[in-house]
């Protein structure tokens, strides 16, 4: 079937987006109510995240929110089962919350490790598990937020790295599952996209410039638009061409940078 330019638009569409409250997630909920979704959103960050739904009302969508962690599997579940109740489905899910610190990995205590594949791993799961019974066969999808380190070596972030490297793997295993049910599972790997949580840093991109997050939120809506509707399985880039230039370097005092 041809497409046209009503393909791309979301309209009565409803997508849950994790980590909403600021940066990447946040402009991913305000670009998918630009394009007609209504919205649930969740975060930690109670003040941002009212902020966020404020905006997403002033577009004219509707908006539910939930405070809380995505690390907590039941609260991922009543959020959904809300969702359920009071809308009858869940049409997109952005997993995007996630974070990290910067540590060597022998620096990192059990503790910290735990914390960290909580975050960026077992969030993933609990809210692909509380949210797919109330996915609609034949139009569900499902986009996982990983990283351009889960393609490459993360020195300093391995457990991060390696838990956005489970996310990818585990973006394919479930593209697999769920595609008899026409359900479509996909990644975005951002990177130089400057966020309150980066900092600043040096841009080193083949396009000699910095990402924004309204790039990501780009990715996102056409992952969960009908202009995707035969792509599955496969992650996204945006990240300016890092992904293609690959490569850390080893600095004079032993550290790395990309």
């Amino acid at each position: 079937m041809p497409l046209g330019p009503d393909d791309v638009r979301l309209t009565d569409r409803i997508a849950l987006v994790t980590g909403a409250a600021a940066g990447i997630g946040a402009a991913i909920a305000l670009g998918y109510a630009r394009f007609g979704a209504d919205l649930a959103l969740c975060d930690r960050n109670a003040e941002a995240l009212a902020e966020t739904a404020e905006r997403v009302r002033a577009s004219g969508r509707r908006v539910r929110t939930s405070v809380l962690d995505v690390r907590d599997g039941e609260a991922a579940l009543r959020f959904a089962a809300e969702l359920g109740d009071a809308w009858g489905r869940v049409d997109v899910l952005v997993n995007n919350a996630g974070g990290g610190f910067a540590a060597p990995f022998l620096d990192v205590s059990a503790r910290g490790q735990e914390a960290l594949i909580h975050e960026n791993f077992t969030s993933v799961t609990h809210f692909v598990r509380a949210v797919v019974p109330w996915l609609p066969e034949g139009s569900g999808a499902i986009i996982n937020l990983t990283s351009i380190e889960a393609h490459r070596a993360g020195p300093g972030y391995a457990i991060y790295s390696a838990m956005k490297a489970a996310v990818e793997n585990l973006t394919k295993s479930l593209a697999l599952e769920l595609g008899g049910r026409g359900i479509r599972v996909n990644c975005i790997a951002p990177d130089v996209i400057p966020t309150p949580g980066t900092g600043s840093f040096e841009v080193r991109t083949p396009l000699a410039r910095a990402g924004h997050v309204d790039d990501v939120a780009g990715a996102a809506i056409f992952l969960a638009s009908d202009l995707s509707r035969f792509v599955t399985g496969t992650t996204l880039h945006v990240d300016g061409g890092n992904a293609a230039a690959g490569g850390w370097r080893r600095r004079a005092d032993g550290s790395f940078e990309a």
